[in-house]
Parts: C-alpha cells; structure tokens; sequence
C-alpha cells in the first residue's frame, strides 16, 4: 500500500507536533555534561597513546 506525497507529508507534519522539545533548564546541563565528559575521554586517551607511543619506541630502540 503505497501513500502520496501529499499525504505522506501531512502524516510527517502530524508527528513533529507530537515531539516535545527539551527546555534550557534541560538542555545547558546536559550540553555541559558532554562537553565534560569529552574533555575527559580526550585527556584520557591522549594519555594513554603518550604512554604507548613511548613504550614502543622503548621497545624499538632495543633492536
């Protein structure tokens, strides 16, 4: 069963006003918990990278 356009868009334009968008109160903590948590995974991985950059040129060097 197929449907027209039209009708299709009529359907689309019927559950965007279902949605029910956050609000700033909502929105700030969370955008500012991901910015966090990015910075943390960053530090973190950039760490660990240093550290195995440098154990693998320890490693190297023996040979």
């Amino acid at each position: 069963m197929s449907i027209s356009p039209i009708q299709f868009l009529r359907q689309v334009k019927q559950e965007a006003k279902k949605v029910t968008w956050p609000t700033r109160k909502e929105v700030i903590p969370s955008c500012t918990m991901v910015v966090i948590l990015v910075a943390l995974a960053t530090a973190f991985f950039f760490t660990v990278d240093v550290i195995l950059s440098w154990g693998i040129d320890k490693i190297l060097q023996l040979g």
